[in-house]
């Protein structure tokens, strides 16, 4: 690791919409990192965000992580592909930072919880919504929770076709559920199509609806409810008043985030307290959820049990 008051020097894995309009912007907000190099096969999508940093393109991994001294990386290629980014920065002793979803399901995302040193997982809500909401959940009680997320995915102008609703958008509220709560989850049932995606999971303490959908207007929404159903807390992003609010902080929300994040993960990096950062067993426990949701779609929205996450705790599966 480099000095204790110099930026964490990262390799950016993966020059897509996200490394170009969040991860750039937010590498220069934050004040705990700096980008030092870029990676990616596509010499166009690598040349675009290299140009913006000012540094070194890489078409491979590898030659990323043998050019010169890091502290990390973060790797924000197509989920298919985290594992074996995620992989070789083990290897070579970095502890590396993956977006979310951690991997395609919960297999493979088990498989990072395995690696030495393990990942931290990048579910940048928790910075936003999360740090917002935590202080406004009830110490005690049950819970009912309500998380909507809609975009349009053709706003976003995605270098790639983007996953089907469920993954796209299900584990930033899955993980925000289970951050909120958090307990661990029980069961879930589900109902999806390729851009929508509605779900109800139950955990220790709370019954959480959930909303996804990839082809409507921008807009998010979180509600917390007691026992006796009064509203505890409530967050909202998305719709023209949000829009002018962020224009007059200057900043998107998508960049605040992610730079919030990304001075946890140079906590990290030197052995200090990174909450609310996600380890890659809380990442695992998302795609154990939406594992049992495709489970439940499958079979017309039963009730599933949400099996894997004793791998991940010391307590049974339900």
């Amino acid at each position: 690791m480099s000095s204790v008051d110099a930026p964490a020097r990262l390799g950016l894995i993966g020059c897509g919409r996200l490394a170009e309009i969040g991860y750039v912007p937010a590498a220069r907000r934050s004040t705990g990192v700096e980008i030092v190099a870029v990676s990616d096969p596509d010499r166009a999508r690598r040349g675009i965000v290299a140009a913006k940093l000012g540094v070194t393109g890489h078409a491979r991994v590898s030659e990323l992580l043998a050019a010169g001294p890091l502290d990390g990386i973060i790797v924000c290629t197509p989920p298919e592909d985290h594992e074996e980014a995620a992989t070789l920065a083990a290897q070579a002793g970095l502890v590396a930072l993956v977006e979310k979803p951690p991997a395609p399901d919960a297999a493979g995302a088990l498989r990072l919880t395995a690696l030495t040193p393990a990942p931290w997982i990048a579910f940048n809500r928790r910075f936003d919504q999360g740090l917002q909401l935590v202080r406004r959940v009830p110490p005690g009680g049950d819970l009912k929770m309500r998380m909507v997320l809609h975009y349009r995915r053709k706003s976003w102008r995605p270098v790639q076709r983007g996953e089907d609703a469920l993954l796209d958008l299900g584990p930033h509220l899955v993980d925000l559920a289970l951050f909120l709560t958090g307990a661990l989850p029980i069961a879930v049932r589900a109902n999806a199509a390729h851009e929508r995606a509605g779900l109800v999971l139950a955990t220790a303490r709370a019954e959480v609806t959930i909303e996804c959908a990839t082809d409507r207007p921008h807009r998010e929404l979180v509600e917390i409810h007691d026992a006796r159903g009064k509203r505890t807390g409530r967050c909202i992003r998305g719709g023209r008043k949000q829009a002018v609010a962020g224009r007059l902080l200057r900043s998107h929300p998508l960049v605040r985030s992610l730079s919030r994040q990304l001075d946890a993960y140079a906590l990290a990096l030197r052995g200090e307290e990174a909450w609310p950062l996600a380890s890659a067993g809380e990442g695992a426990a998302v795609m154990c959820v939406l594992d049992a949701a495709r489970r439940s779609d499958a079979i017309g929205g039963e009730t599933v049990a949400v099996q894997g996450v004793r791998l991940l705790t010391d307590e049974p599966d339900a």
